[in-house]
């Protein structure tokens, strides 16, 4: 009976490595996330706001399969908002479905055409197959819904060791 769960265990790892996703060591990562964002604002003066808030959700690789895919993300963000113009700073770490995770230090402020905010992600570290990764890419938020849902697109120009 040992013998069999042994062998049980030793297969069921070996074919955990076998199946965990392998990375390219460099190229192009493009997800969209869903989230669920909560804050917090406060009114400093007469048109000026700042507040900080978190962010949870699910991402998606374009593609439909490969790094990212259905894997979690989470965010921490601060804001000012001055006559109308939000300047956005935080951070965020994206998984995948192995566990491995990256993150990233993002700055932004309203989106060009006007539909919501965008800005640049830089990647800051990362574990596993993550680990030593470095790179950036944009990213642009808007609104989907009244309850703090959010939908954000982004692309991760990276390298790894």
């Amino acid at each position: 009976m040992k013998i069999a769960t042994t062998a049980g265990f030793a297969l069921a790892l070996f074919s955990a490595s076998i199946c965990a996703q392998q990375v390219p060591k460099s190229g192009t990562i493009s997800i969209h996330t869903g989230w669920k964002v909560t804050g917090e604002a406060l009114e400093m003066a007469d048109k000026v706001m700042q507040g900080h808030g978190s962010a949870i959700g699910t991402s998606f690789n374009d593609k439909g399969s490969g790094p990212l895919h259905a894997g979690p993300a989470t965010c921490f963000y601060t804001f000012y908002f001055a006559n109308g113009v939000p300047t956005n700073k935080g951070f965020c770490t994206f998984g995948d479905a192995d566990g491995d995770r990256f993150f990233t230090d993002w700055h932004g402020g309203p989106a060009a055409d006007g539909n919501g905010t965008e800005g640049v992600n830089r990647i800051v570290g990362g574990t596993g197959k993550y680990a030593g990764i470095q790179g950036s890419g944009t990213w642009k938020s808007r609104d989907v819904g009244p309850h703090g849902n959010h939908l954000t697109t982004q692309r991760f120009d990276y390298r790894l060791p």
